[in-house]
């Protein structure tokens, strides 16, 4: 599972230990969900994902670029954060207080947020892949996750382990 985090809240998480005391079950990942900290980018499989995180800026909503809209195969209800000046992403295995290596750091000033995440089909597109069927550097990323100002009246936000609601077959 790949996540979203306020590294502030899990200052107590420095080894496996502590990080298994965390975030081993799903009800305690739930409750970090509900607290606003933890934002799950989970769909239930391995793999080596690319993710690009837009946040809001003063004057304008983060959105999804046309192209990226042009391959979004499914967006998730908005998720509540509590940013205290940063968000942290990477594995759940690397979850903490401090960016270790392959975790990208991203600043999102201080506030309440709604979280979307988008699942795009970047192979989708074309030229999006190497001869041996990698991405190219221009390619899309597998997830746009997108930061905006929570807003009053928002509604219920999502508190799933799993990101996306699958239609029922």
């Amino acid at each position: 599972m790949l996540a979203l985090w306020d590294p502030q809240h899990f200052q107590a998480v420095v080894d496996y230990n502590t990080c298994e005391k965390e975030l081993l079950e799903d009800e305690d990942i739930v409750r970090h969900i509900q607290e606003g900290a933890f934002v799950p980018l989970n769909v239930c499989g391995d793999g080596a994902f690319g993710i690009l995180v837009r946040t809001a800026s003063a004057d304008a909503p983060a959105r999804l670029t046309e192209r990226a809209a042009a391959h979004r195969l499914i967006t998730s209800q908005p998720s509540h954060f509590v940013s205290r000046g940063r968000v942290l992403v990477g594995g759940i295995e690397t979850v903490s207080g401090n960016a270790s290596d392959g975790v990208i750091e991203h600043p999102v000033p201080q506030g309440r947020y709604a979280v979307v995440v988008h699942l795009i089909d970047w192979q989708a597109e074309p030229g999006s892949q190497d001869a041996d069927g990698r991405p190219v550097p221009e390619a899309l990323p597998d997830f746009v996750v997108l930061i905006n100002s929570a807003q009053s009246g928002q509604g219920a936000y999502r508190t799933a382990v799993q990101t996306f609601e699958l239609p029922n077959d």
